[in-house]
């Protein structure tokens, strides 16, 4: 199984069309829910998860729990999820998740919450570990557990698939063996969608963006509220300029432990306000942007 790299793209001649009402740009904002699925002890993974905590390096020995890292994840199920709840539903905005499977099984009152609304779902694993590291048997399992658990925990299927970071050079075969996904997000490569060919078929890549994400607050690059928010409205405002002319999408990653702390929710929120009532983009779900994709480019068009 392989995946050939594409350095070309659409190149200077991107699909000659416009987003639904004539919008130039679409605006997709993701929140990942991964609490619960990270690597701990408790699940025989002989460590605590170091990675987008607010500490660089767990300091805890290793095969000992990090109580302290346990706990800063915690806060995004307990906290950071429910203030971003009421904020998109304050604001009528659609939201896009990021779903590690195991995350909401352990969860239930999140994912009833998420059940309640019309938000999309993407797997984000069976849990919130690297694909990269398995083998591809193990991969086709973890594929299928996520999405046989999201669809029991939330009565309805994910439509999309992203991995932690990286896919494997597998995975894009191993989902579209699947069958059970309309496209995936594993690419940074672009900010359109565009087709692939797997095993023969085409398939739909949806490109994700680590660029506009809150991430940046652990990274060290943003600290600051006014930080962050400026920084996504520069992308908004340098996207929009180009969309008069040719389509753009813009994807906003959010994290219910980095992003639902009030101080940097503050960021978001002037973002939020920078783009309120704009008649010229489409806010919308990552299943909205693949569904008028395939209609309006479907494989082999604008190519």
């Amino acid at each position: 199984m392989t995946r050939p790299r594409d350095l070309l793209g659409y190149g200077a001649n991107p699909p000659d069309i416009r987003w639904p009402n004539g919008a130039g740009l679409a605006v997709n904002f993701v929140l990942n829910v991964e609490e619960g699925s990270e690597y701990s002890v408790g699940d025989g993974d002989g460590r605590s998860e170091a990675a987008l905590s607010e500490v660089r390096a767990s300091r805890v020995p290793v095969g000992a729990r990090d109580l302290a890292a346990e706990s800063m994840y915690e806060y995004g199920a307990r906290v950071g999820f429910w203030r971003l709840r009421r904020l998109f539903q304050s604001r009528g905005l659609p939201l896009t998740i990021f779903a590690s499977a195991l995350a909401l099984e352990r969860t239930p009152e999140i994912a009833a919450a998420i059940a309640a609304t019309d938000w999309d779902i993407c797997a984000h694993g069976w849990r919130w570990v690297e694909h990269y590291h398995m083998d591809a048997e193990t991969e086709a399992d973890h594929i299928a557990r996520a999405h046989e658990s999201l669809t029991n925990t939330l009565g309805r299927a994910p439509r999309g698939w992203y991995c932690r970071y990286s896919a494997s050079t597998a995975t894009r075969e191993l989902i579209v063996a699947h069958g059970g996904y309309d496209y995936d997000s594993d690419a940074y490569n672009d900010d359109l969608p565009y087709w692939t060919e797997v095993a023969g078929k085409p398939h739909l890549v949806v490109p994700y963006s680590m660029v506009t994400n809150d991430a940046k607050f652990l990274s060290g690059d943003v600290f600051r509220a006014d930080d962050y928010a400026n920084f996504l409205i520069d992308s908004f405002d340098v996207l929009l300029a180009e969309a008069e002319d040719v389509p753009r999408m813009m994807s906003i990653g959010l994290h219910s432990r980095i992003i639902g702390h009030p101080g940097r929710l503050a960021g978001l929120i002037r973002f939020m306000d920078h783009i309120a009532d704009r008649a010229d983009i489409w806010v919308c779900g990552r299943d909205q942007i693949a569904d008028f994709w395939r209609a309006a480019v479907p494989p082999g068009k604008g190519a």
